[in-house]
Parts: C-alpha cells; sequence; structure tokens
C-alpha cells in the first residue's frame, strides 16, 4: 500500500492522531499516552488497512518517545522535529485555531510536503544514561527552589526545608554514583566520555550529558550538523543597508545542551589553548563578549564532535596555527 502520513499531537496524558491516506479525508483518533494505549493505536492503523506510516510529531519533552519507539519497533518510520518548525509551516498555511485535532493534522500535512527525516531510538545504554542525567538536572532544580523558599521562610518551615535539602543532596550524590556505575558497565560509552573529558574544559559531569542528549554521533554527518542540532549556528541580522543587527546563536535546538555547554566555553576560554587564541581574536575584531562566549561554545561543540568521530583525544597541536 502506499506509504502514508500519521500526525501525532502529543500531551502528558493523551495522544491525538491523524491519518492522512491517499484520497480520502484525514481519520482521527485519540488514545491514551500509555503502553496500552500505544498498541491501539497500532492496532488501529491496521484496521485502516495501513501496513506503512510516516509518523510525525514535536521533540517535547519526553512524553512522545515511547509512543515513537512503539511505531519504530512495528516497522513505522517516525520523524521528530523541532517545534519551531511546525509553528513556522502553520504560519505559512495562516492557521488561526489551535486545538489538539488541528495541531495533529497539521503535523500530518507537514509531514506530507515536507517529509523530514527519519528518527532512530538512542541504544538502550544511551536511554538509561539520559534517565540519569536528566534525573540529576530535576533533583538540583529542586534543590536550587529549596533553597530559594529557605531565604523567607518561618523557623517551623525552615526546618522542614533543611531536611528536604538534604535529602535532594543525598539523592543527587546517590544518582551521580549510579552514573559512575553505568559508565562502568558500558565501556564503549566510558570511553566517549574519557574522549570528551580529553577537551579542556569539558569535565565528566557534561561529557555524561552530552552522550545522553546527542544519542548516536554518526546520525551527525558533520560538526557544523551538530552544532545545528543544539542550536549553535550564527544567525545573522542584516536586511538592505540600513538593517545591522548583532550576531547571535539561533537556539533552534537542544536546550540541555546549550545549557550544557555554557559553563566549560566559559573555562576553555581561559584554560583551552585552541579556544582561548579564537576568543583572542574575536575580541579583537570588536566582539561583544557574549558573541565571543557563543563563539566558543560553537567551538567546542565541533571539537566535540571531531573526538568521537577521528576516535582520538584532543591534541591542540593538531588544531593551532603554525607560526
Amino acid at each position: 500500500m502506499t506509504q502514508t502520513v500519521l500526525g501525532i499531537d502529543v500531551s502528558k496524558r493523551t495522544l491525538q492522531v491523524a491519518l492522512l491516506l491517499p484520497d480520502s479525508k484525514p481519520k482521527q483518533k485519540s488514545v491514551e499516552n500509555t503502553a496500552k494505549g500505544h498498541q491501539s493505536l497500532i492496532d488501529w492503523l491496521i484496521q485502516q488497512g495501513v501496513d506503512q506510516v510516516h509518523a510525525c510529531l514535536e521533540s517535547t519533552s519526553i512524553y512522545g518517545e515511547a509512543v515513537a519507539e512503539t511505531l519504530v519497533e512495528a516497522g513505522h518510520t517516525v520523524s521528530i522535529v523541532n517545534p519551531a518548525r511546525i509553528k513556522g509551516f502553520a504560519t505559512s498555511e495562516l492557521s488561526r485555531t489551535k486545538t489538539d485535532r488541528v495541531d495533529a493534522a497539521l503535523i500530518a500535512r507537514f509531514c506530507l510536503a515536507l517529509r523530514p527525516s527519519a528518527w532512530q531510538p538512542a541504544s538502550k545504554e544511551v536511554r538509561q544514561l539520559q534517565a540519569l542525567v536528566r534525573r540529576v538536572d530535576a533533583l538540583n532544580q529542586m534543590l536550587v527552589q529549596e533553597s530559594n523558599r529557605l531565604e523567607s521562610a518561618t523557623p517551623e518551615v525552615a526546618e522542614l526545608i533543611e531536611e528536604h535539602l538534604e535529602y535532594l543532596r543525598d539523592q543527587i550524590k546517590h544518582t551521580r554514583g549510579l552514573i559512575r556505575e553505568h559508565f562502568k558497565r558500558h565501556s564503549s560509552l566510558a570511553h566517549r566520555r574519557d574522549l570528551l573529558t580529553s577537551i579542556p574544559g569539558i569535565g565528566e559531569t557534561t561529557a555524561a550529558i552530552i552522550l545522553a542528549e546527542m544519542g548516536d554521533w554518526q546520525r551527525f554527518k558533520s560538526a557544523k550538523q551538530f552544532a545545528a542540532f543544539i542550536g549553535l549556528s550564527p544567525r545573522e541580522w542584516t536586511s538592505g543597508s540600513s538593517v545591522r543587527g548583532r550576531s547571535q546563536i539561533s537556539r533552534l535546538g537542544s536546550a540541555r545542551l546549550r545549557k550544557a555547554f555554557y559553563l566549560p566555553a566559559v573555562v576553555a576560554k581561559n584554560r583551552n589553548p585552541l579556544i582561548q587564541a579564537f576568543c583572542e581574536r574575536l575580541l579583537k575584531r570588536g566582539k561583544h563578549s557574549m558573541q565571543v562566549i557563543g563563539a566558543a561554545m560553537r567551538k567546542l561543540a565541533h571539537l566535540a564532535y571531531g573526538v568521537l568521530k577521528s576516535n582520538q583525544p584532543f591534541n591542540p597541536d593538531f588544531c593551532l596555527p603554525t607560526a
């Protein structure tokens, strides 16, 4: 049968889907965002006579990953796309209505028109690492929130918050220990971590986040493509002869990875000989300090991709210009 497309609007509890069949009106269905609901979606596709579908959904949080994995395991093609692309497509259609049903149909039309690239789930060990890394991030966020509450808490409440803070610190320490044990159990992951930490500025914590969030590095054809995935590609603002806006990073990509690269770039600006020389050249050209940090983040992402692709640790002698 001719391949059809399936638009999926994802929420925490439900999935609204729109199936576009050749020469037929879109068919809509809502299922629970659970393992049982995912299987009912597969069964429904079979009932519609669909043996191969190109499904598309937005990369919003983690709520769409399970159904994406289920569809791939069933032999279907899945694309997980940046929500900004869907929003741009909606604008091009002059779409004025936003409901789950409308959004599902919109995503299906986007998939039919643009045929986004296929997504592949990360390996089991990478998914496990991602869950642990994101857990540490969530615990750190709770730690900051509770610390802020402590500043204005009454003595009675302050005692409770202190107890919770101690619990959160123990959980962070425990989860970080689980991450270290995870690397010990998976030598290939540990090897890639060691390659990344050979780059001055990237420590074990950052390396773990990079490996967890980038998935399979081989899906990126170049360092530029990896930088674009993070949202570190430069965006230039010029128009005609009068508009000359300050260039900045696009931010159209993984916010988790951008956050992970920020502090390492600040460190690398002072301690990594390659990035230090690079930043000095930019400053002499009159670049703003934040532009320099953004460029350092992008350079660091290029180096990270480079050591993974070459399977060799960082060597500044291969990168620094000759005298």
